[in-house]
Formats: C-alpha cells, sequence, structure tokens
C-alpha cells in the first residue's frame, strides 16, 4: 500500500471513530439567560402574575445571613409525567349545569397551557365513589358473566366532560381509572358501601371487569394509560370501599388483573398499587415488589395525602424511602383534597399552602406525577352521596353560575404552567426552612424553579446556579415560579 492511501485510510478510520463515539448532552447554562418571576401571594391581588425580569450575574459564596436558593442543573432525577386533577360524576354534574361561557372558561383555565393552568393528567373512577349523586353499577347485581355490562350511564355526564377535557388540553391527557368497590354479590359484606372484601371465588370476575371497562372507554376515545387496583384498599368507609391486605393486592395483581389485561391485549395498561396513604405505603411496597411475578406486572404506587396534617407536617420521608428501595418503580400522588368544607373558607390561604408544600415534597422525594381529587365541586362541596363534603380548586355556585377560584388552583399552577411533560428535575436546595423549593429542566431548555415562602415576613433569596445568581423577593406566604 502506498504511504498517502495509508494516510487517507487512517484518517477515514479517525473520522468513524469519532462518529461513534457517545455524544455529551449541552448542559444548561445562565448565559444570555433572562428570569421571569411569576408570583402568587396572599393579601394581594399577584395570582400567577408576573412581577419581575431579572438578570443572573457573578455570584460568590453567599453569606451566612443571606437566604439562597441553590440549583445544580447537572444532578437529575426522575421525569416529569404530569399534573391533573380527577373527572369525577360530581365534577362533571356541576359542568353540566354552567352556561356554555362559563364551561369554556372553566375547560381552559384547566387544561388550556396558555390562556390556564394546562394539566395534563386524569383520574376517573371505575363505577360509582362518594362524590356520585348516589351508588351505581355497570351490571345487574348477580351478573358473574359481566353480560349486562354497560357505561351508559357514564355517556350522560362524564364521558362528555373527559371528551372537552381531552380536545382542550391539545387532544391528549394522561389518563387513569381506579375503583371505589366491587359489586355487593362479590363482597364478603354484601354491600358496595362500608369496606368487605373481595370473595375468592370473583377474583376473575373483577378482573375480567377492569378489563371490560378499560375497552368501553377506549371505544369512546378515551385511552387509558393505567388503573389502580383499589382506591385506599386499607380504609372501611361509609362510602365504597374495599379492604385489600398488602398479600391481598399481591395475589390478585399476580394471579388474575395481571394475567388478565395481558390476555384481553391490555397489557400496555399500566397497574398502580397501594393508592392510599403514606403511612403504610412502605410495608405495601416491600409485599408486593418482593414478589417479582406481581411485581412485573407492577408500573408502580399511587398514593394519597390523608394520613395526617398538622401545620405542614406529613410522612414525606416515606414517599422518599420507597424511591431509594425500588427507584425502577414509578410514584404518582393519585389524590388529595381539603376535607370539612366550609364557604366561608374558599380564600383560606393555607389550603393553596397545604398543595404547595406536598408538591414540593413529594417531587422532591422521587414522585414523577401529581393529581388532585375532584377538578369542580358545587357551592356545597357535592354533591356526594354521603355527605362528605370537600373542596375543590374550582367551586361553581350553581344559583349564580359563577365559577369561584380558590388559592389552591393557583398553587397547583405554578407547577402545572410552567413544568413541561418530560421535563426532568433537578438538585435544588434552600439554606432557611422559612422557603421550599423543586426545579425542573423542560426538554425545550427552560428551568422552572418554584419556590415558596411559608413565613410572615417578605424574603430576599439569591438563585445560585455554579457561579451565576440573581436577586429575588418573595413576599410573605407567596408561591414563586422563575423561568429562565
Amino acid at each position: 500500500m502506498k504511504k498517502n492511501s495509508f494516510k487517507i485510510l487512517c484518517f477515514l478510520f479517525s473520522l468513524t471513530a469519532f462518529a461513534q463515539q457517545p455524544k455529551t448532552k449541552k448542559e444548561f447554562t445562565t448565559n444570555g439567560k433572562k428570569v421571569t418571576v411569576y408570583t402568587t401571594a396572599e393579601n394581594s391581588k399577584l395570582r400567577l402574575t408576573s412581577t419581575d425580569n431579572l438578570t443572573f450575574s457573578a455570584s460568590k459564596q453567599p453569606l451566612e445571613t443571606e437566604s439562597s436558593v441553590f440549583v445544580q442543573p447537572s444532578k437529575k432525577f426522575q421525569t416529569f409525567m404530569g399534573i391533573g386533577g380527577a373527572i369525577t360524576d360530581a365534577s362533571a354534574e356541576i359542568f353540566a349545569k354552567l352556561s356554555k361561557e362559563k364551561q369554556t372558561e372553566f375547560l381552559n383555565a384547566y387544561y388550556d397551557k396558555q390562556k390556564g393552568i394546562g394539566y395534563s393528567l386524569l383520574r376517573t373512577t371505575i363505577q360509582s365513589s362518594d362524590f356520585s349523586s348516589g351508588s351505581y353499577s355497570y351490571i345487574e347485581e348477580g351478573d358473574k358473566d359481566l353480560k349486562t355490562f354497560s357505561i351508559d350511564h357514564d355517556r350522560q355526564y362524564r364521558i362528555p366532560l373527559i371528551k372537552q377535557a381531552i380536545k382542550t388540553a391539545g387532544g391528549k391527557l394522561t389518563t387513569y381509572v381506579a375503583p371505589w368497590s366491587p359489586n355487593a354479590f362479590m363482597k364478603s359484606n354484601k354491600n358496595v358501601l362500608k369496606g368487605g372484601t373481595l370473595l375468592p371465588e370473583y377474583y376473575q370476575t373483577w378482573a375480567n371487569f377492569y378489563a371490560k371497562f378499560i375497552k368501553a372507554y377506549e371505544k369512546e376515545g378515551i385511552p387509558i394509560w393505567g388503573t389502580s387496583t383499589q382506591n385506599e384498599p386499607m380504609a372501611v368507609q361509609t362510602w365504597e370501599s374495599c379492604i385489600y391486605t398488602a398479600e391481598d393486592e399481591r395475589d390478585f395483581i399476580k394471579n388474575f388483573l395481571g394475567p388478565t389485561l395481558k390476555k384481553e391485549k391490555l397489557g400496555n395498561v399500566k397497574i398502580i398499587v397501594w393508592d392510599h396513604n403514606r403511612d403504610l405505603m412502605n410495608y405495601r411496597a416491600n409485599v408486593i415488589y418482593s414478589d417479582p411475578e406481581a411485581s412485573k406486572y407492577v408500573w408502580g404506587m399511587g398514593f394519597h395525602w390523608y394520613e395526617n396534617w398538622s401545620g405542614g407536617a406529613s410522612m414525606f420521608d416515606n414517599v422518599g424511602k420507597v424511591h431509594e428501595a425500588y427507584p425502577d418503580k414509578g410514584l404518582m400522588f393519585t389524590e388529595g383534597c381539603i376535607e370539612k368544607f366550609d364557604a366561608a373558607k374558599y380564600q383560606f390561604w393555607g389550603n393553596g399552602e397545604r398543595y404547595g408544600i406536598s408538591m414540593i415534597n413529594d417531587f422532591n422525594n422521587g414522585t414523577a406525577a401529581w393529581t388532585d381529587w375532584n377538578i369542580l365541586l358545587d357551592q356545597n362541596g357535592g354533591p356526594n352521596h354521603v355527605g362528605n363534603f370537600c373542596f375543590s380548586p374550582i367551586h361553581a355556585d350553581t344559583t349564580t353560575g359563577e365559577l369561584i377560584y380558590t388559592p389552591s388552583y393557583y398553587y397547583i399552577g405554578h407547577f402545572s404552567k410552567f413544568i413541561h411533560l418530560n421535563a426532568v428535575r433537578v438538585s435544588t436546595a434552600v439554606s432557611r426552612s422559612a422557603l421550599l423549593s423543586t426545579s425542573f429542566l423542560n426538554t425545550d431548555g427552560t428551568m422552572a424553579t418554584i419556590v415558596m415562602n411559608q413565613s410572615d415576613k417578605e424574603i430576599t433569596y439569591n438563585l445560585i446556579i455554579a457561579a451565576q445568581k440573581t436577586v429575588v423577593k418573595i413576599p410573605a406566604h407567596a408561591i414563586q415560579t422563575l423561568v429562565y
């Protein structure tokens, strides 16, 4: 081989080798970036309001007397799946009573990213829940072969609202479902209410029921991303409820629900376990995930916030411990609301702060998705067939036709409006206990950092990223989203 030919061959080989090397993703940088600040604050008119446009400057070691939020974009964690709420029978019934103008306003408020807060997640029920005008079923009582199965009940209110929500959201909402109770004939207490357990002889019938429901909704043009096994499986409620121990749920998934969904060509439908409070989630995870034959069917775990609440204290560490022990399994907050409805507290600021505290802590502990409970209730906190009246972020006064926006709506919006689907959470820390913060790097290269001030005083803080910082003021009892 001639010398020149050999040189050319070597050069071509080096180009090929270079092309095959893994390319590193461009790291986030503050160079040339502006910081837009959006603020919601108590005792003000600020509601998701653009309040400042800032720039970065050189940073150095902050002083002990300064308050700071530290963001490290190179340290990445879970991928964001979305934020949303539940379309229950109650929500759909109240929506149907609104004028066309108010219906459009309501849909935009939740599901339009520009006009509203951009919900991307949706939960709904399999059969009735407490937030239905009454108990009902998709089959005639005693029909173990499901020959009478029909979702006609849902076609009056719930399905039309779901379809409009999906359309307003741009044609897609990640939708998952949950049952509150099997039919009375399938249960030990012969009642859809007040707990009871699923009788073993109906395990297969009940597994078939999920498949029937999912296929019926998908035929309506509503794709189902996932299903939980059972809403709140350790609570004997006055409303629709059913008890599963961890072992019961494991065996039902392993031997019936998982294989049935696969057999019915619904193997892509994710199974969510637990769907109950943070207090016992670790035990449930240990039992189900430790069984490979059950675990293989399970996407991850859902959880609620009703275990306790004492001025901000809750069991957020349990969420982190499950994520630490089972990092390959998903985590999603599947339900939360402010209980004990009182119209005098529509604008009670602590209700919004509870959302902010929970969302920041849950995301910082590995949660990928966060779902509120009812998206709409009336001026009485219902309808609800057992008197379990609650708050929702938006209420409708059916006597006046007006919509009432509560602080919770705006607190949720500070996350759902600015964190995009498939964003990645990045490391964020604070230097003062009065502040809470989390950050997500969006796929378009923008960062959304949420900062919450729980104190009674305005706080000036540094947002510090590597060797760059900007200085921000946050009012007392406020939440901000910084987009940069």
